[in-house]
């Protein structure tokens, strides 16, 4: 006898843990999981371009000469097109002595002193976006002046970056909302508070453009216009 109420006993113990499993296992499937987009284009607000000035010379005070004439010309034709002097920054000058190889016969013979080569770098940075793009585009016209210039394709940024994020941050949790709603609908449900949400990554890229987006999130500053792109993951209960 005692031994069937020990079957019995076991028997209800394995029901009542069958069923718990089966009811959880229902509770979380009884959820909507979706993915919102977040879209937007804007056009950038800041601009930072540069450059460098080099020059060559057999000792280095001639080559500074050089680098002051060349800085000198800069300065006069930046501030002709309209741009303000504390919108420039000349940096340290960099100064490395050249080398050229002797051969004797036809063998390296070693190498003697040919001068120096110096170099400085200049930046550009102005929310004069437009005006500045101008300026990148025409400082060939230093050259022949004389000036010995190296100039950079221009990078461009958005200052108001944060504002941008939250808004789309927005628009891809109300996407992700009507997309369950539209579920739940079809389903004759409706849905209730959300049980987890996680936002994706923040991409940044060209409009109209075929940049690929990151794993890490892109960031692109080559382009003067940009499209920003966010998703949700939002998981919702049902009621």
């Amino acid at each position: 006898m005692k031994k069937y109420i020990v079957i019995a006993v076991a028997a209800f113990a394995c029901a009542c843990v069958l069923g718990r499993a089966y009811t959880y296992k229902f509770r979380s499937q009884d959820t909507i999981v979706v993915t919102g987009l977040g879209e937007t284009e804007f056009s950038s607000d800041l601009i930072v371009w540069s450059g460098v000035l080099t020059a060559e010379a057999q000792n280095a005070a001639a080559g500074y000469a050089q680098l002051e004439a060349s800085k000198a010309k800069v300065q006069q034709y930046l501030a002709s097109k309209g741009l303000p002097a504390e919108a420039v920054v000349f940096e340290f000058v960099n100064v490395d002595k050249q080398y050229a190889t002797v051969y004797q016969d036809g063998k390296w013979a070693g190498q003697r002193f040919a001068g120096y080569a110096l170099r400085q770098r200049f930046t550009v940075e102005s929310k004069e976006v437009e005006k500045v793009e101008t300026i990148s585009r025409e400082i060939s016209s230093l050259i022949a002046q004389g000036v010995s210039i190296e100039a950079y394709a221009p990078d461009y940024y958005y200052t108001k970056l944060d504002d941008v994020k939250m808004g789309l941050i927005e628009t891809a949790s109300a996407d992700a909302r009507m997309r369950a709603e539209k579920i739940a609908d079809n389903a004759g449900a409706r849905i209730g508070r959300v049980a987890s949400a996680r936002m994706g990554v923040f991409q940044i890229t060209g409009a109209n453009s075929n940049e690929e987006f990151s794993a890490g999130g892109s960031f692109n500053t080559s382009s003067r216009n940009k499209k920003a792109r966010i998703t949700m993951r939002i998981e919702y209960r049902i009621k």
